[in-house]
C-alpha cells in the first residue's frame, strides 16, 4: 500500500480517537491568520477598496499566496522527512492527515447541542448552537436548534470530512492542507456580503471546484448509508434527487438532502443572518417533527458516509496503482 494511504488511515484513526486538539496549535488557526494579513498587505498596496478589478485581482493573489504557502510548506516537509527516513516521512504525513479531518470534531460539537437540548436550557442549546453555525440563534426555538445542528453535520460531512479524504487519499498531504487551505479561503473571504463580493470570488469558486466531486460523492454515500436500521433508504434517494440542488451552492445540499430524506424531516428555510431574515427553499419532507435524537442520528449517518469513503478511496486508489495508472 501506498505510504501516504497507510498515512491517511493512521490519521483518520487519529481524528476519531481525540479530535480537534484544543489547546494546541492548529494549521487551520496559521491559515486564518495569514489570510488576516495578507489582506492587510494588499489593502497598503492599494488593491483593496480600490475598485471591482483591482479587489479580484487581489482575491487571485490571496488564493494564490494562501496555497502556495501552505501547500509547498507541506511538500518541503514531507520531502525533507522522506530524506531522513520512511519512517519519519510516514509520521508527518499521518499528522497532517489528521489535521486536515474533522469528523470527531464534528461530532463533538454538534453532540454538545444534543446534550443541552437533553440536560440544559434552551439557552444553553442556542449557546452551544451558536458555535458551529453562522445564524443568529437567540430566538430559535427548540426545533430550530435541532435544525441547525442537524444542517451542520450534513453539510460538514463534505467540507471536513469527505472531501479531506478524497483528496489526502488521491493528492496526498499536499492535496489534502491545499483543500484545507481552499475551504478556509472561502470561510472568511468567499463573496457572501457587499465587503467581499469582489475580493472573495476567486476563494468561492475555487472552493466551488473543489467540492463539486466529493458533495456529490457524500450524497450518494449518505443515501447508501440510510440503508443502516432506524433510516428511510427510499426517501433518502428520492429526496435527493429531488432537492440537492436547492441552495445557492452548487454542493451545500447534496449531503443535507440525503440526510433529510433519511430521517424524514424537513431542513433549511429562512434564517437569519446579522439581525436580515434570508429566504431559502426548504430540503426533504415534514414526515415528523425534528427531535434532537435527529442529531445523533445524523452523527450516525456521518460517519457510515466517513467509513464508505475511506473505503472506496483507499481502494480506487490501490486499483489504479495496479493498474499503472497512479504514481506511488
Amino acid at each position: 500500500m501506498a505510504l501516504h494511504l497507510v498515512a491517511l488511515l493512521i490519521g483518520a484513526a487519529l481524528d476519531l480517537a481525540i479530535g480537534d486538539p484544543h489547546g494546541f496549535i492548529h494549521p487551520v488557526r496559521w491559515m486564518g491568520s495569514f489570510i488576516e494579513r495578507f489582506q492587510r498587505v494588499l489593502a497598503r498596496a492599494g488593491l483593496i477598496g480600490a475598485g471591482p478589478r483591482r479587489e479580484r485581482i487581489a482575491g487571485l493573489l490571496l488564493v494564490s499566496a494562501t496555497l502556495g504557502l501552505f501547500g509547498g510548506a507541506t511538500a518541503a516537509l514531507v520531502f525533507a522527512a522522506g530524506a531522513v527516513s520512511w519512517q519519519l516521512q510516514l509520521a508527518v504525513e499521518a499528522v497532517a492527515s489528521y489535521y486536515c479531518l474533522a469528523a470527531r470534531s464534528l461530532f463533538d460539537e454538534s453532540m454538545r447541542v444534543f446534550c443541552a437540548l437533553r440536560e440544559g436550557s434552551l439557552e444553553d442549546a442556542r449557546r452551544a448552537v451558536s458555535m458551529i453555525v453562522g445564524r443568529d440563534t437567540a430566538a430559535l426555538d427548540r426545533a430550530g436548534v435541532c435544525r441547525a445542528a442537524v444542517e451542520t453535520v450534513a453539510e460538514n460531512a463534505c467540507d471536513g470530512v469527505v472531501a479531506p479524504l478524497f483528496y489526502l487519499a488521491l493528492l496526498g498531504p499536499v492535496g489534502g492542507v491545499c483543500y484545507k487551505a481552499a475551504n478556509t479561503l472561502d470561510s472568511m473571504v468567499g463573496y457572501r456580503n457587499e465587503r467581499f463580493v469582489h475580493l472573495g470570488r476567486a476563494a468561492a469558486k475555487l472552493d466551488d471546484a473543489a467540492n463539486f466531486v466529493p458533495a456529490r460523492i457524500t450524497g450518494a454515500l449518505m443515501c447508501a448509508a440510510a440503508f443502516l436500521p432506524g433510516f428511510d433508504a427510499a426517501r433518502a434517494r428520492r429526496v435527493f434527487r429531488r432537492d440537492r440542488r436547492q441552495h445557492a451552492s452548487p454542493n451545500s445540499a447534496h449531503g443535507e438532502s440525503a440526510c433529510a430524506g433519511a430521517l424524514g424531516v424537513r431542513l433549511a428555510g429562512g434564517a437569519v443572518y446579522a439581525g436580515v431574515r434570508v429566504e431559502k427553499p426548504f430540503i426533504g419532507d415534514d414526515v415528523r417533527p425534528i427531535e434532537p435524537e435527529d442529531i445523533r442520528r445524523a452523527n450516525a449517518l456521518m460517519f457510515a458516509a466517513a467509513a464508505q469513503a475511506l473505503a472506496l478511496f483507499v481502494g480506487a486508489v490501490e486499483v489504479l496503482r495496479a493498474l499503472g495508472c497512479y504514481p506511488g
